[in-house]
């Protein structure tokens, strides 16, 4: 184990293929999971846009043996005001700015 609670075999999946291929978009590329992408994965692969996901368990299998992700889900429906993580905005001004300045590069990688 590498202690790193982002290494799911999804996301490992995924960052090896774009590595392989050269690309950080795997559009033709399907992945094969043993259970329902849970959120962090699905957006990974959301991003990645892949083609298509093929999965053996659900996600209530996996709640079933400890992986509930359930509350992830939920706090994402919620405004960021009511989740239970505290989640703060600062220097938005400066951070719009960062943004500003990507937008006009001439030589970015469209996402």
């Amino acid at each position: 184990s590498t202690n790193d609670p982002t290494a799911h075999a999804e996301i490992v999946a995924i960052r090896d293929a774009c590595k392989v291929l050269q690309t950080f978009q795997l559009t033709g590329c399907e992945l094969y999971t043993s259970c329902e992408p849970c959120p962090m994965c699905l957006g990974a692969i959301y991003w990645a846009r892949l083609d298509k996901v093929y999965y053996a368990n659900t996600k209530a299998d996996a709640a079933q043996i400890g992986f509930d992700d359930q509350f992830i889900y939920e706090e994402l429906d919620l405004p960021i005001s009511d989740r239970k993580l505290p989640i703060i905005q600062l220097m938005r001004d400066e951070a719009l700015r960062a943004f500003q300045e990507w937008q006009e590069k001439t030589d970015k990688v469209e996402y």
